[in-house]
Order: structure tokens, then sequence, then C-alpha cells
């Protein structure tokens, strides 16, 4: 049973972890929609964040990776509508979900090991907004 389709993106310091991430993905039953880097050779992270972030419409989540996490998190923060979340503990993962209704997790390829990046995925994915008044009202005036 398919649980949605999950947007992925990676330039080629996070191709590894995409890759790796989309075979987990898959088997867990999500439909994935890779936007690319498709090998190793070096390309500027923010194409590919671009290209994921504005695919994302209402209900659809991303995963991007790049070497830190950090330029690609910011490029997809760029378009309207992205609330892309650099994330590198299972707790924040967590809150970016139920405080923040983030809908582009972002990961580090060079950092953060596999096991970790797994946990993180799960709980990001399976972690429901929480809706409280004060959440809502926060996340309406991101835009």
């Amino acid at each position: 049973m398919a649980k949605g389709v999950i947007l992925l993106g990676a330039d080629h310091a996070g191709f590894r972890l995409k890759e790796k991430l989309k075979g987990f993905l898959l088997k867990r039953g999500y439909n994935i929609q890779d936007e690319g880097t498709f090998s190793p050779e070096p390309i500027d992270y923010p194409d590919i964040a671009f290209r994921v972030a504005r695919k994302i419409k209402k209900g659809k989540r991303g995963i991007l990776v790049c070497g830190s996490g950090v330029g690609i998190s910011i490029a997809a923060n760029r378009i309207k509508g992205v609330r892309a979340a650099l994330v590198e503990r299972v707790h924040t993962a967590r809150l970016s979900r139920e405080h923040n209704d983030a809908n582009v997790l972002c990961l580090s390829g060079r950092e953060l090991p596999l096991g970790m990046a797994k946990k993180i995925v799960d709980v990001f994915l399976t972690t429901p907004f929480s809706k409280a008044a004060r959440h809502r009202r926060r996340v309406r005036q991101l835009g």
C-alpha cells in the first residue's frame, strides 16, 4: 500500500545518502520522485533544492541532502510555501513537524550516519502537525 509521494533531491555530496534513503523509503511503501542528482559528479545544490521546492504543494513532502544540509535548506526556504528544516536529531525531526509543519527535511550527507538518517526520516514522515492554535498561528505568519 503506497503511503504517498516523497520528492527526493541531493547534490553530489548527498548523492550516496539519497540513494540509500530511496531504497529505505521504497521498502516502507512510499512512492519516490527522484529529482536528482543521479551521480556523484559535482552539481550546484541550489539547482536541486529549487527543483524539489517548486514541486512542494499542499500535502507533499520532500527530502534534500547536501554535504552539510545547510546550503540546500537555505535554498529550499527561498521558495514560497516551503518550510525546510535542517535536522540532525530525532527529537528535532519530531518538533519540525509538530510545531513548524515542515514539509521538506534537509540532511547532511557527510556528517549523518545512515542509521540516524533513517530514524530521522521515519519520525519526520510519520509525525503529524499538532494543529494547536499557537502553532497554526506561527506557521501562518511564515507565509
